[in-house]
């Protein structure tokens, strides 16, 4: 065997290093994930967002090939665990995005910590969740339009509860009271699990709340559902007519849940979230699972996911004005 010569093997020695230099990003893109996922859900447990954050992580644990495991992080509308994350630069801390913290509180709260638009990478659109108008049973409204008419002999005697100033169900109801004319008192709280108590204790007169999360009792007749927030009637209450359809044509609120990363979260990462939620909500066991609570699958790219909450943004940033919301 004849040895090689020194220029050769110098030149064979700069080939490999730059092919291992190449490849590194590659190798580290493929061995990412390296340890357990946290995904941080900024409400308490007990709402929409637990059961779709539970049930996406399921499925993308198994894709990943790291544990995803959820973490309630609840308080200060959703703002103390978008902090929190926006400086976590560990490359597995997510935040599961909503309608209140990415569309709703850039606009209620004069001063954040942090920009939703630029200290957070969208990642995916996981699910959509039907918002539904209820009342308690004892209640003398059967409908949407008895409730409204019930409403207007009563200005400001009938309250409703929501998940705190700014949440989603806050939006919904000031959303109807704004097209109907009426005056609802409103009655904060900390999270839906104990607005959710009061309402079927009868504590509280109504609310609006995701599908996902009251489905169980609208069917065991705790709660009286009146209406959908939806386009087109939803399948699991066949018999519920929407907003729309007693009375208010182009009316529209649907709660919706996103996984976004802290802008840290390396581009290769940011893909192969990307791909593993789009494909995790669209497993037969997520869609079954969300499906039995009325919630949506969705699944998005990035791009898409970035365009739906800009167009959130705008549309709702007129409807806070005028309803004047304010941070508790």
């Amino acid at each position: 065997m004849h040895p090689t010569p020194p220029s050769r093997r110098r030149l064979l020695q700069l080939g490999a290093g730059s092919a291992a230099a190449l490849a590194t990003p590659w190798l580290r893109a493929q061995a990412w994930p390296t340890k357990s996922i946290r995904l941080v859900v900024p409400f308490a447990p007990g709402g929409s967002s637990e059961i779709i954050a539970r049930a996406t992580a399921v499925e993308m644990s198994k894709l990943l090939g790291q544990s995803v495991y959820v973490d309630n992080k609840p308080g200060g509308a959703g703002n103390i665990a978008m902090t929190e994350v926006a400086g976590a630069n560990d490359q597995h801390t997510l935040i599961l995005g909503h309608i209140g913290t990415l569309a709703v509180n850039p606009f209620i709260f004069e001063k954040l910590s942090f920009d939703v638009n630029k200290d957070f990478k969208p990642v995916s659109l996981l699910a959509k969740v039907p918002s539904l108008y209820l009342v308690h049973p004892d209640l003398p409204a059967k409908n949407l339009v008895e409730f409204i008419a019930l409403a207007k002999s009563k200005p400001g005697q009938l309250n409703y509860g929501s998940a705190g100033n700014g949440s989603a169900g806050h939006l919904a109801m000031e959303y109807l009271k704004m097209v109907s004319g009426t005056f609802i008192t409103h009655v904060p709280y900390r999270g839906t699990g104990p607005m959710l108590t009061d309402l079927i204790a009868g504590r509280l007169d109504a609310a609006s709340i995701g599908a996902a999360a009251v489905i169980q009792f609208v069917r065991t007749g705790k709660l009286r559902c009146i209406a959908t927030g939806t386009t087109q009637r939803i399948p699991q209450l066949p018999d519920v007519p929407t907003v729309a359809e007693q009375g208010f044509p182009g009316f529209e609120m649907t709660q919706w849940y996103g996984l976004n990363a802290p802008a840290s979260m390396s581009p290769a990462a940011i893909d192969k979230l990307a791909a593993a939620a789009a494909k995790a909500v669209k497993e037969p066991a997520t869609q079954e699972r969300l499906a039995h609570d009325a919630a949506i699958a969705v699944g998005s790219t990035p791009a898409e996911y970035a365009r739906f909450i800009g167009a959130e943004q705008q549309r709702w940033k007129p409807v806070i004005a005028r309803a004047r919301i304010k941070p508790d």
